[in-house]
């Protein structure tokens, strides 16, 4: 394992969560599961890393927690508010990760524009963004095969597109993340798109 600075949480981390705890009052799509339990995971995988390739600091797992404030909750005067509260680093990479800057959360580009716009960022983006990005991308297709597994095609009509452009999408995000030394994450996402892959592959979906 390389040997990295040993990742302290200060009173910033604590803050951030209470941050986030204020903004992201909504549950999950289609689902009683509060936001906050995939903003909390994210953050997991990411503190998880902590001894891998690419150093994890709190200024990481604090972007981790807030990496959808920008897009679901203000655009860029809350980026502005992020890099206010909890300094530039942290206001970078939640910039990077964000796939919108609209301030009105109805106004925001079209499913297809934003995708690729952020794909076509992410790739010139540096590890520390990329270790987010997969592991926030790890924690939604895990949560879609997990539900496929319960109730089916149904579960991808909590989202804008259906499972070939949810699939689509995954591909590209694992060839940005496969462009890069592997990690535990971009590990574990190829397994579970491979998995969910292979489960809508072989359910005839009902009309």
């Amino acid at each position: 394992m390389t040997q990295n600075p040993r990742l302290v949480l200060t009173e910033r981390f604590t803050e951030a969560v209470e941050y986030a705890r204020k903004l992201h009052t909504e549950y999950r799509k289609g689902t009683g599961i509060p936001y906050m339990a995939h903003l909390i995971g994210v953050a997991a995988l990411v503190m998880g890393e902590a001894d891998g390739r690419v150093p994890v600091t709190e200024d990481m797992v604090i972007a981790a927690l807030l990496h959808d404030a920008v897009e679901d909750h203000g655009g860029t005067p809350r980026l502005r508010d992020i890099e206010e509260k909890f300094g530039p680093e942290v206001s970078r990479m939640v910039a990077a990760l964000s796939d919108t800057f609209a301030e009105d959360h109805d106004k925001k580009e079209g499913w297809e524009e934003r995708k690729k716009n952020y794909l076509a960022r992410l790739r010139n983006e540096p590890d520390n963004v990329l270790l987010i990005s997969a592991a926030d991308k790890l924690y939604n297709a895990k949560a879609i095969l997990d539900d496929f597994k319960e109730i089916g095609f149904k579960v991808f009509d909590r989202f804008k597109r259906g499972a070939k452009e949810q699939l689509w999408y995954f591909d590209e995000l694992l060839k940005v993340f496969l462009a890069h030394p592997r990690n535990r994450i971009v590990n574990d996402l190829e397994r579970v798109v491979q998995e969910l892959k292979d489960c809508t592959a072989g359910v005839a979906r009902s009309s």
